[in-house]
């Protein structure tokens, strides 16, 4: 299959997460994607560990190998004229630039969005930044868990304030930066086609924290419909009952119970098909209602058989329902292992992409590079010769 984004380059002057993450997508669709680190300590992530992968100066942490597949690193320093000269040089090539410096960070070196798109109009520029182009935080810096504070993500996780244990709770992965990755993946894509009918670049504006709000889904929806802010709930579901972990006889399992029918067929194989004409039970809407007897009768039927026995019957009647693994477990799971999700890559186990399109798996064979292990060739392509190339890098231009 050739690749969807064959033939485009990115230039990718990002680092940590949302960046990184929205160009390893690019990447894996099959776009060339130059990344420019600083010469000496690269993207922050390459030292975020342990763990680590490898051993001595050449170790790098599991961090950064799990949001830079598929790209080439070239070790650059843009803070000196002759470094940004040469950045410069690779955006006129480039079909789109991601960055996540702070609001005008880049204009001092003549790499902001303005004079890149000046010196090549076909330019799409994608900047990530926390609180966006504008407004009173503007110049604010971004991280993902305050993003999850301040955005209301942290209102709706975890149990509630009277249970044992309450209080808020950031996601156990940087889903605000994960999330404006994608986002900006896929705003780059709708500008790339754009540019086909127009020939116009892009500038795209892309923030953190309008990114939060947005993926609050049905969680915002039902505070601007109640006027109500939804409370937290721990493993329950504001809008269906029962859809939450239940306690078998010898492990939790979760039953995912999506409407009235299933829960008939629940009722049926908990003995008590009486439960599905019970006017407290009958739709999902008294079912909400009538929250704490519906869990309560569940919980006793379920406590009753062993999980396994229990995935079987739902299983055959329909309903939803799955373990509660850890990572490796997870892993491990015969699906996972029939998708192939776990790729080995310059000898280091790393997630493969979930994209699959005409039946193979978008996903790029450029494992996670070390720093500056693409410069020279990069340098290459624009008629730098080698002995131009140990002078920069003597000079600690290059890396």
């Amino acid at each position: 299959m050739t690749p969807p984004l064959a033939g485009i380059r990115v230039l990718d002057l990002s680092r940590v997460l949302a960046g990184p993450w929205c160009t390893q997508l690019l990447a894996d669709l099959g776009a060339e994607v130059i990344k420019v680190e600083r010469p000496g300590a690269g993207d922050d992530t390459r030292h975020w560990g342990p763990p680590w992968h490898g051993e001595g100066d050449e170790r790098v942490a599991a961090y950064f190998l799990s949001a830079n597949r598929g790209k080439k690193s070239a070790a650059i320093d843009f803070s000196r004229p002759e470094g940004a000269a040469l950045v410069r040089k690779i955006a006129e090539t480039c079909d789109v630039v991601v960055e996540n410096f702070k609001v005008g960070g880049l204009k001092k070196f003549g790499l902001d969005a303005e004079s890149l798109r000046a010196a090549n109009p076909r330019l799409i520029v994608a900047s990530i930044t926390g609180f966006g182009q504008d407004g009173p935080y503007a110049e604010r810096a971004g991280y993902d868990f305050i993003i999850q504070g301040m955005g209301g993500m942290m209102s709706i996780t975890g149990l509630p304030d009277d249970q044992p244990g309450g209080g808020p709770l950031r996601v156990g992965v940087a889903v605000v930066d994960l999330f404006t990755g994608m986002y900006t993946a896929t705003a780059i894509l709708a500008a790339l086609f754009r540019r086909e009918r127009t020939g116009e670049g892009a500038h795209i504006d892309m923030a953190l924290f309008d990114t939060q709000l947005a993926v609050l889904a049905n969680q915002v929806s039902n505070a601007l419909v109640s006027g109500k802010d939804p409370p937290r709930q721990g493993n329950t579901h504001p809008n269906i009952v029962p859809y939450q972990p239940f306690t078998a006889a010898d492990k939790p399992l979760i039953v995912a119970v999506g409407n009235d029918r299933q829960f008939a067929r629940l009722a049926d194989i908990c003995g008590h098909p009486e439960w599905a004409s019970d006017e407290r039970f009958a739709t999902n809407a008294v079912r909400v209602a009538n929250r704490d007897e519906v869990v309560r009768i569940v919980s006793e039927c379920i406590r009753r058989k062993p999980a396994d026995e229990w995935f079987e019957k739902l299983e055959a009647a329909g309903i939803p329902a799955g373990p509660i693994n850890s990572i490796s477990q997870a892993l491990a799971d015969v699906q996972a292992q029939h998708r192939q999700m776990v790729r080995t890559m310059a000898g280091s186990s790393v997630m493969g992409s979930p994209v699959r399109i005409d039946g193979e798996r978008a996903d790029s064979d450029l494992p996670p590079p070390a720093l500056g292990e693409h410069t020279n060739d990069v340098l290459a392509e624009y008629l730098i010769d080698a002995l131009e190339i140990e002078r920069l890098r003597s000079a600690g231009v290059i890396g």
